[in-house]
Parts: C-alpha cells; structure tokens; sequence
C-alpha cells in the first residue's frame, strides 16, 4: 500500500532530525577583522574563535627584561615587515614576564597586520589544519604555545616538531611560532639519560635520548632567557604597578617591608609577583583597609 504523500515527508524530516543530531555542528565563519584567536575544538572539527577582550599590557610595562624585550620586538618587526625571522622559544623563571612579553608584542604590532593563534599543546597535532587555513591570509600571524612542555611519547611533541622544521611541505612565510616554557629542551631530563653519553677522544656524543630531547628545542631559531628578578628589580617593578593602579601617596617604607613579605610568601621575586601585590595593595587602599 502506498503511504500518503504527507506521511512520507513527515518520515523524512523525522530521519533529517536524527542525522542532524548525529553530525558534528558546523563550525563558525572565522572572524577576520579580529586580532587574536583560540583555535577551539568541537566534536572534532576545530575552528578559530576570535578573543574579544585582549589583554593590553604594553612594552613599557615589562621591567627588568630589556634585552629579551630587544630580541623579540626586533624579531617581530621582521616578521611582520616581510623579512626573515625565526620562531621563538623563550624559557626561564616563572612570572618573569615571557607571556606578557607575547602578548605586548601584539599589541605593538597589531597595527602592523600581526595577530596571534592560541593554540593549547593538545591541540598541536592540528598545526596543519591552522596552517592552511591561514596560508592564504595576508596578515602575519604568530602561532602562540604558552607554557609548553611534553611528558615522552605525546602526540603534539612529533606534530611541533615537524611544523617548525621537518614536514615535507614548506612552512608558510606568514607564520611563525612562539613558544613559552620553563624547560629549556621542553621535555623532561633524567640523570641516567646522560650515562650513555659517550667521549671519542676530545668529542662528546650525547645519548641517543638526549640527543632526541635537545633536537626539538633547536628547531626553534632564537632562544630567549628569563631569570628570577633581584630585589631592586623586583621593589622597581611594584612602584610601577603602583602607579598603573593610581597608587602614589603612600608610605615608602611601609610598601617596601610589605611588598617583600608578599614575595617571601610567593617564594619568588618576579614581575608577575609585583603585579599581584599592587594589585592587592591597591584595592585595600581603595577599600580603607590597607
């Protein structure tokens, strides 16, 4: 018996309703007129979803890090001018300002046509999807690792590692690669790695292991330190974030002994450090209570 016309329909947009439930959403149009991006992940189709509300530190907010501030803005402006540069691996001391100093960079550049991929170590085994889809782009983007290290054996580790020197295709000249650790080689070293270290006369041949662990660290053209700060450092860069809080009358003394405890509780001295106890330190001005 044949079923009626409306049945039919009916039947058929009940299956399109299942099949709908079933595929994975369509991913959102790329927002090109924005700045930076999150490369996001949804059931397993990945997208670039635009950051609204950047983070605005400057270059002259970052103290205590000339040399590396030299390195990475000069380093940049080749890149977003069409001339050679190199991706970046900065490392060191926690808090000492290698994502901030990312993040300034932008902000000094975005004007420039720069703009900047998040992109989280998980997803690292999609570098190449991020790649093509930005391969035709005429603005310059730096592909952003923050607080990179991998355990053995992680996928992301062989993905990042033939993006930044290794894959068969060519690397796009609108893209580079900067990342933040607080490993220098970005994996994990174990002593007995280095027994198998073996010398041929007045030459040193590292374990294979070592060697493996270092190759990833060299594809990285510029390497840029970062240490804890001193203690001069360290009070400098509070009195300036003081003042980027409209802190100004206040007791020199009392905000140096109290400034210090704070980085004594920290463990550390550091820029981030600094901000965190003017940013304290103000609002309990602000609220009577300092």
């Amino acid at each position: 018996m044949t079923l009626p016309l409306e049945h039919l329909v009916a039947r058929a947009e009940q299956l399109i309703d299942r099949l709908e439930q079933i595929l994975p959403p369509a991913v959102p149009d790329v927002a090109w007129d924005a700045v930076a991006y999150r490369w996001r992940k949804r059931q397993g189709r990945g997208f670039l979803e635009a950051v609204h509300h950047l983070h605005r530190i400057g270059l002259a907010d970052l103290h205590n890090i000339d040399r590396q501030k030299r390195l990475i803005e000069q380093n940049t402006r080749q890149f977003v001018h069409g001339k050679p540069a190199n991706n970046v691996l900065l490392t060191g001391a926690r808090g000492t300002g290698k994502s901030s100093l990312v993040k300034a960079v932008l902000n000094e550049f975005a004007g420039h046509g720069l703009r900047l991929i998040e992109v989280d170590k998980s997803d690292l085994v999609d570098l190449p999807d991020i790649v093509d889809l930005i391969a035709e782009r005429p603005e310059r983007y730096v592909i952003f690792c923050d607080d990179l290290s991998f355990d053995e054996g992680e996928a992301g580790y062989k993905a990042l590692k033939s993006a930044l020197d290794g894959s068969v295709a060519a690397a796009t000249d609108n893209l580079l690669i900067y990342a933040t650790s607080n490993r220098r080689h970005l994996l994990p070293e174990y002593f007995h790695e280095n027994e198998r270290t073996r010398h041929v006369g007045e030459e040193i041949h590292p374990a294979e292991a070592v060697e493996e662990k270092v190759s990833l660290s060299e594809r990285f053209g510029l390497w840029v330190s970062f240490y804890p700060f001193g203690q001069d450092e360290y009070l400098a860069a509070v009195r300036h974030w003081l003042g980027h809080f409209g802190v100004a009358d206040v007791d020199g003394q009392l905000v140096t002994r109290e400034a210090l405890q704070w980085s004594l509780s920290r463990g550390m001295r550091s820029g981030r450090v600094a901000w965190q106890f003017a940013r304290d330190w103000a609002g309990r001005l602000q609220d009577g209570a300092a």
